[in-house]
């Protein structure tokens, strides 16, 4: 059977489904107890409605949801089909004159109905529109070098060295003596193959010369920026394979303390709450998200240190030193290739990773997004900086956001999976699937007997308390499940699962 017509009779059964629960529900709501007396009246309806809803659904193409191109096509799609079986049922009633029949029965079914299928459809949408989280770690740059290009040679007079005490005294102006300290560290403010600016659009970066320069340097945050993307594309282009790139931005950590700083005791938090929610919550409504762009242009636009380093990874830099200086968080990069270009953005509730299921098939596991944007892209960096903690996890993980370590002390980022747990990749208890990398850090042996089953949404490591600590704990414990599991695999995976349950309740185990 074709996925597309499979998916169009789930939403079919699940349809007819809600019809006859909301149905005995709004009856029972409407006559109480006595409803049991009045079945027999509602028998006729209750046998009729369901094959009128399923009829003028199918007629309606309102089982296409799942087809639809976004949640706005979702909307429309169920309410217009809804109307219409309304209509006709109301219609209907009157014609055969049911007026024992209650329209709270009818208008409250529809109701409820109409509501859990506007839900479910924008959910199963947004999943199958979901962002694809790559997995950077061990990924093989190439050598871009060739794909450098070099302008022709400029006049002599553009390499006479600059003015230090000129170009001291401005920068100094710019952005403050520490910076201007910082900064000189790094690389000769004289030297004319270094460029140095303050602007908030690329035009002015556009109009240099190509190969010329060795550094390029922008005093002004990015924060202000329209496209940043577009403007670390084109410092890329300027620079050399090696070249070194330095830029800033007020990260939302920073903005947060800037904020609470500048106001006294209580009025600070007001303060930041209406910054949070004009800043942070209204560009990301699509409601409101044209509007704000509409007024502000994009500028002063709250950015973490996630998403700016990983815009910076993904356009082609390499981070070498970070430095909080005053309110802004500045980098040293280097370019190490051209950039990405990636199409698809990266932002977005929910998203999807590609892991390794049985017989070694990739699939796609649904989760809710818990990490800041572009955290992708720095999956490398936080690799290289720090140390994997129990259960494999990072330390430190700085891209994990606020609301993304709520969501994970209660699991809620993996009620997702249970859609892969639906369509048969996964089941409940058994080894978490892993992406290639990681995937490819287990034993040989392990990684054989791994693929030999369905990957699970609750991982064996967590029936063990304490959990285990190390990458070679947790592989002896999935040796141990999977022992198990080949000689008894239901009483293995209902212990596991209670056991699961024991340590996540009593013990507290979380996934971090």
């Amino acid at each position: 059977m074709k996925p597309v017509i499979r998916t169009r009779i789930i939403f079919a059964v699940y349809d007819i489904c809600l019809v006859m629960l909301w149905g005995l529900i709004t009856a029972y709501l409407h006559d109480g107890p006595a409803m049991k007396s009045r079945l027999e009246s509602y028998l006729f309806v209750f046998l009729t409605f369901p094959l009128i809803w399923l009829v003028l659904s199918l007629l309606t193409r309102k089982f296409r949801i799942g087809e639809r191109s976004n949640q706005r096509e979702v909307f429309f799609s169920v309410i217009f089909s809804n109307f219409v079986i309304l209509s006709v049922t109301t219609i209907i009633m009157v014609l055969f004159q049911l007026t024992y029949f209650s329209r709270f029965i009818l208008f409250g079914t529809v109701a409820g109905i109409t509501f859990f299928e506007v839900i479910t459809g924008i959910l199963y949408v947004s999943m199958m529109r979901s962002v694809f989280i790559r997995d950077w770690i061990g990924m093989e740059i190439p050598d871009f070098k060739s794909m450098v290009t070099i302008s022709p040679p400029l006049p002599e007079t553009l390499a006479v060295p600059r003015n230090f005490v000129v170009i001291r005294d401005s920068m100094i102006e710019e952005t403050g003596e520490k910076v201007f300290i910082w900064i000189s560290k790094h690389m000769d403010v004289t030297d004319p193959k270094n460029l140095i600016l303050s602007t908030d659009t690329r035009f002015n970066i556009i109009n240099h010369p190509t190969g010329f320069y060795n550094m390029v340097v922008n005093l002004h945050r990015i924060n202000n920026l329209q496209r940043i993307n577009k403007f670390f594309e084109t410092v890329n282009s300027k620079l050399p394979v090696g070249g070194i790139f330095i830029g800033c931005c007020e990260t939302n950590f920073l903005r947060k303390h800037r904020i609470l700083a500048s106001y006294s005791t209580g009025i600070n938090y007001l303060a930041y709450t209406f910054d949070y929610l004009t800043t942070r919550v209204l560009p990301k409504l699509p409601i409101t998200n044209k509007i704000y762009f509409l007024i502000t242009g994009g500028k002063g636009r709250v950015i973490s240190r996630t998403e700016a380093l990983g815009r910076l990874y993904s356009c082609g830099f390499e981070i070498l030193e970070e430095k909080t200086i005053g309110n802004l968080l500045y980098w040293k990069t280097r370019k190490y290739r051209v950039p990405f270009f990636d199409e698809n953005p990266t932002y977005g509730i929910f998203i999807h990773l590609r892991r390794i299921g049985k017989n070694g098939r990739e699939f796609k596991v649904y989760k809710l997004r818990t990490m800041h944007a572009y955290a992708e892209y720095v999956q490398g960096y936080v690799y290289e900086k720090y140390q994997l903690a129990t259960g494999g996890k990072f330390h430190n993980d700085f891209r994990v956001s606020t609301l993304g370590k709520v969501l994970r002390k209660f699991w809620l980022d993996e009620l997702p999976m249970f859609f892969n747990v639906l369509k048969g990749d996964m089941k409940i208890v058994g080894v978490r699937p892993l992406s290639k990398h990681y995937f490819s850090l287990y034993s040989d042996e392990l990684q054989k007997r791994r693929i030999l089953y369905k990957p699970g949404l609750i991982p064996p490591y967590y029936a063990q308390f304490p959990t285990p600590a190390t990458l070679d704990e947790v592989q002896q414990n999935e040796m141990e499940y999977l022992a198990a599991y080949e000689k008894h695999p239901v009483t293995t995976d209902i212990t596991y699962f209670f056991r699961a349950m024991y340590h996540i309740i009593w013990h507290r185990a979380r996934s971090k």
